[in-house]
């Protein structure tokens, strides 16, 4: 019987995230604050990896808020965001350090009621901001 192997097969570039619920009112001042810790904030509806952010927000929001079968029910139309970690927290090719998780969840916990979210991680396509998005290009 042949063995195949999977050695060489390499998983696609992503980008190492925290989905939230945030309540709007809150969402600018999260933000800034995560911001100065190296922690960026995407909204999902306006992410640069989706092609149709409005849809895959909803539909983030509601697998959410039903998976908790009331609990989060004043969630229902929070903002989903993912928050990413900056070059700060990374190392080549390391993990991220235990130190990362711990500034995240430590600031999600003071905001928890504006806030709700899962602590763990998930992978999206990497997240590239506007400007290291728009290197290379050469206007005319």
């Amino acid at each position: 019987m042949a063995r195949t192997s999977v050695c060489g097969v390499k998983r696609a570039p992503h980008e190492n995230v925290a989905t939230v619920l945030v309540d709007p009112r809150v969402l600018p001042d999260l933000e800034l604050e995560l911001m100065a810790l190296d922690l960026p904030v995407w909204p999902v509806r306006t992410a640069p990896i989706c092609g149709d952010g409005p849809r895959e927000a909803f539909q983030i929001r509601r697998r959410m808020v039903e998976r908790h079968r009331g609990a989060w029910d004043l969630a229902c139309d929070w903002a989903p965001v993912w928050v990413g970690f900056g070059p700060t927290w990374r190392t080549d090719d390391e993990p991220l350090p235990w130190a990362a998780h711990v500034a995240l969840w430590r600031v999600l916990d003071e905001h928890a009621d504006h806030v709700r979210f899962h602590r763990r991680l998930g992978g999206v396509p990497r997240l590239v901001p506007p400007d290291e998005a728009s290197e290379g290009w050469v206007t005319p």
